[in-house]
């Protein structure tokens, strides 16, 4: 079985609400990341992307954080919806959605579209 293509992070990170870094679990990152992979299954995906939760991703506050590699492609999803777009614009056709980048993070002019 060759490597996967894509990589998705998901923070999952969880602090106290009190915390003024926020908590992207706290905005609903686990139902996000539930999402991402229930979208890669219906992609026919599997063993090509991979979903994963991750650790706090420094960005908590503008959360919840996703960060796409191997192009290092950071975005704020807040929605079922936004994770679709992304799995069906970036991650399928190597374009970056605008619109859902992370602040202060630029993304590569150009992204390979997947090869399953």
């Amino acid at each position: 079985m060759s490597g996967f293509t894509r990589h998705i992070f998901v923070c999952t990170n969880q602090r106290s609400a009190d915390d003024p870094r926020g908590s992207c679990s706290k905005l609903g990152s686990e139902a996000l990341h539930a999402h991402f992979k229930q979208e890669a299954k219906r992609l026919n995906l599997k063993g090509v992307v991979r979903a994963n939760k991750a650790g706090c991703l420094d960005h908590c506050a503008l959360g919840p954080s996703v960060v796409i590699y191997p192009e290092g492609v950071w975005y704020r999803v807040r929605t079922e919806a936004d994770a679709t777009e992304i799995m069906e614009r970036h991650v399928l056709h190597g374009e970056v959605v605008t619109r859902l980048l992370m602040p202060d993070h630029p993304a590569p002019s150009a992204l390979p579209p997947l090869k399953p």
